[in-house]
């Protein structure tokens, strides 16, 4: 961190990470059950059919997203188990039914078919009483093993790996009897955390990898295989890193533990994404005899953006979402009735230079309007290319607010590129042109910059007036500014 602003940004972020983990001492669960089974009611019910208790005031917030994904109302964090199979994606993803903070964690569900539009489902999994996954239905992925849906996830206190399966198309789910299928790390092996399970098959193998970390010494992930998704052999170490040299309460915090890992093959490389110390990283490089080696590594965004999940698409895309944590606090969002937004999808590439290449998805332009040269009701888009000088200051503004809604500056002699109270590395190779596209959605900014650079911004409070561009004249070309065609007339279902 160089300053103040970044330390506040990272402290905002990691917060929720640790929140994300931390049981709830008074049993929530326990209070919401007994309180269902007084109305007739599951637990799941329960959950399912108070998820939207004030429709019209969620509808009339302006801070709501209107084209990014997030459930109609409550909490949500992490994308999970994203899969596509029959002609739909699916999302799940980190989910309180019972208000707009963090507790009591199910996996909320949603459907695609055009990766803009999404259908909210009935609530996939929730909290078991008494069982391994009692405090909390933690992260993990999608799979299908003899042509059953399967998830796995963590279970937490203690931290555990679970499986649940659907035989009606991916309707209900039935949690494996027989549960946890992997009851812990190596009892060898003294770690920081075990949680949020990454799996892929090879060869007809499943595969697993586990977010980890070992004291005073780094971040981790361990290897698992099977035949059959329940029985699991530990493998060894798959990947490791280093510690911040600075102990921390909360291990992700200081980097002695990596959570929500996830691997894939793309365009001839193996990339591993892990999140840590209130940042995504990406690792470019080799996988042979089941152990991965970095060749390059970067930050996947700089901004508000946290613990990733991606999905191989029909056309061989590899498509990543993910979680837009609040920066505002908790008693604000506790409030307004929901916290949290998935990021717009993004298309992942490896480049020339063996680092990733991040675009937002193509099919983004079919939401556009009208290139009007200004933006409405804070939903629409921004792109353009400039040729900067030694400092470029581009802004959208509202004429009746003293402060820019986003104000973005580029330093050509600093080689970094800054929104609002972001920054990022970003250094432009002779004549390069600055390539912007950023997205205006509520409180939601998502930026873009040559590909490169990716940084997520929240803004709130601001009025739903027009926001006018204040650019250079100069070298500018390739000017868009204008709204995008909301997925949702109620900002309710996406």
């Amino acid at each position: 961190m160089n300053d103040d602003k970044d330390q506040h940004a990272f402290s905002a972020v990691t917060n929720w990470r640790s929140d994300r983990r931390r049981f709830l001492q008074t049993s929530l669960l326990g209070g919401l059950t007994g309180l269902a089974s007084s109305h007739g009611l599951s637990p799941f019910a329960w959950a399912t059919d108070n998820a939207n208790p004030d429709a019209a005031r969620l509808a009339a917030d302006p801070n709501r997203p209107q084209y990014h994904f997030l459930p109609a109302a409550n909490w949500m964090n992490d994308p999970n188990g994203t899969i596509f199979h029959d002609g739909l994606f699916h999302m799940f993803y980190q989910y309180n039914p019972h208000g707009g903070f963090w507790g009591t964690m199910h996996w909320g569900h949603a459907t695609s078919r055009d990766l803009l539009h999404w259908q909210h489902q009935p609530v996939a999994m929730a909290p078991s009483p008494g069982g391994p996954d009692k405090d909390g239905v933690f992260s993990g992925s999608a799979g299908i093993h003899n042509g059953v849906p399967t998830l796995i996830y963590t279970g937490v206190n203690p931290e555990v790996q679970c499986l649940a399966t659907s035989i009606d198309g991916f309707k209900t789910w039935q949690k494996y009897p027989a549960n946890p299928i992997i009851a812990g790390p190596p009892k060898d092996l003294t770690v920081t955390g075990f949680r949020d399970p990454c799996v892929w098959q090879e060869g007809g193998v499943w595969y697993m990898v586990v977010g980890t970390g070992f004291r005073k010494i780094g971040g981790a992930a361990l290897i698992y295989r099977s035949s059959d998704l329940r029985k699991w052999e530990y493998l060894h170490p798959f990947c490791s890193g280093t510690w911040s040299g600075t102990p921390a309460e909360n291990p992700v915090d200081s980097g002695e533990m990596w959570e929500c890992p996830d691997f894939f093959e793309l365009d001839g490389k193996h990339v591993f994404l892990y999140s840590t110390r209130g940042k995504v990283f990406y690792n470019v490089g080799t996988y042979k005899n089941h152990r991965f080696a970095k060749e390059t590594e970067g930050q996947l965004d700089f901004g508000s953006y946290y613990a990733p999940k991606s999905v191989l698409d029909p056309r061989g895309r590899r498509i990543l979402w993910g979680w837009i944590p609040e920066t505002r606090p908790l008693a604000e969002h506790k409030a307004a009735g929901w916290a949290g937004s998935m990021s717009l999808p993004r298309v992942l590439r490896v480049g020339p230079d063996n680092r990733l290449r991040i675009t937002p998805l193509p099919e983004l332009e079919q939401l556009r309007v009208k290139n009007a040269g200004v933006i409405e009701g804070l939903c629409g888009e921004l792109t353009l290319n400039l040729i900067p000088a030694k400092d470029a200051v581009i802004e959208l503004k509202n004429e009746a607010a003293p402060k820019a809604y986003a104000r973005i500056q580029y330093s050509a002699v600093k080689q970094e590129l800054s929104c609002n109270e972001f920054s990022a590395p970003l250094a432009l190779e002779k004549s390069e042109p600055l390539q912007l596209r950023l997205f205006v959605d509520g409180s939601v900014l998502e930026l873009f910059a040559n590909d490169r650079v990716c940084i997520t911004a929240r803004v709130y409070g601001s009025k739903a007036n027009p926001l006018l561009l204040s650019a250079p004249q100069d070298g500018r070309s390739n000017l868009w500014l204008g709204n995008l065609q909301p997925v949702s007339s109620d900002r309710l279902t996406s």
